[in-house]
């Protein structure tokens, strides 16, 4: 079995130890180094290439969030995702623009922390749930306020929203946007992994969406989700 490897960067000797330890209790991951602050992230990516970063915000010489974009740029194929002790919507957006594939909270559970590099593997994003919560009414704040992604991209995303969805597909857009991973969708709707990854594909060709944050747009738009879900 490919273990998935994975570069811890934390300025904290005490929490890039704590993770080393638990991610160390399960046979799929390894852990290919350690980085103490932004630059020698960026750096050890470049040697290690690495699967997945898990990545501190908050760092010396250069911050998670630039880190996160030079490694996305250069790395492409290096999933990023960040932990941290930042509930915050503003930092939840810019890592979203950053490119990461996920924002975790430091009191993030051994399951969350493990769903979290099978979500980064599979090409999904995954959220704490106190953070898909604020991404939610964020969106939804801004919409409200006619923000600045409103009217022609809105347009642009819901081109297609002539073809009909299906009810299924509706009820897929609808976990998506309350920060449902496919394989949390999978269980919730008793479907198969694949399914959903189907009726997720349907649903960007559809909407000519071609990302998570478009499609949490349009879901508030079709009043799906509301603030507090």
């Amino acid at each position: 079995m490919k273990k998935t490897r994975i570069l811890i960067a934390d300025d904290h000797d005490v929490v890039r130890s704590g993770l080393r330890m638990l991610l160390k209790t399960s046979p799929e991951f390894s852990i290919t180094g350690e980085a103490a602050d932004g630059e020698e992230a960026v750096r050890l990516v470049g040697e290690q290439k690495p699967d997945v970063v898990f990545m501190d915000i908050s760092m010396p010489k250069l911050d998670g969030i630039e880190a996160t974009k030079i490694i996305k740029q250069k790395h492409p194929e290096t999933r990023v995702i960040i932990l941290t002790v930042h509930e915050d919507e503003e930092y939840a957006f810019h890592v979203l623009r950053a490119g990461a594939s996920g924002y975790l909270l430091k009191n993030a559970s051994r399951k969350e922390i493990f769903e979290a590099v099978q979500s980064a593997m599979a090409g999904e994003r995954f959220f704490s749930p106190g953070i898909s919560k604020l991404i939610v009414d964020g969106f939804m704040k801004r919409a409200s306020e006619g923000g600045p992604h409103n009217h022609a991209e809105e347009k642009r995303e819901g081109a297609a929203t002539g073809q009909q969805l299906t009810k299924r597909e509706r009820e897929v857009l609808q976990y998506i946007a309350q920060g449902y991973t496919n394989r949390q969708i999978a269980e919730a709707l008793f479907l198969s992994f694949r399914t959903v990854n189907t009726h997720r594909a349907n649903l960007m060709q559809k909407l000519n969406i071609h990302d998570t944050a478009g499609l949490v747009r349009h879901a508030i738009s079709m009043g799906l989700v509301k603030s507090g879900s």
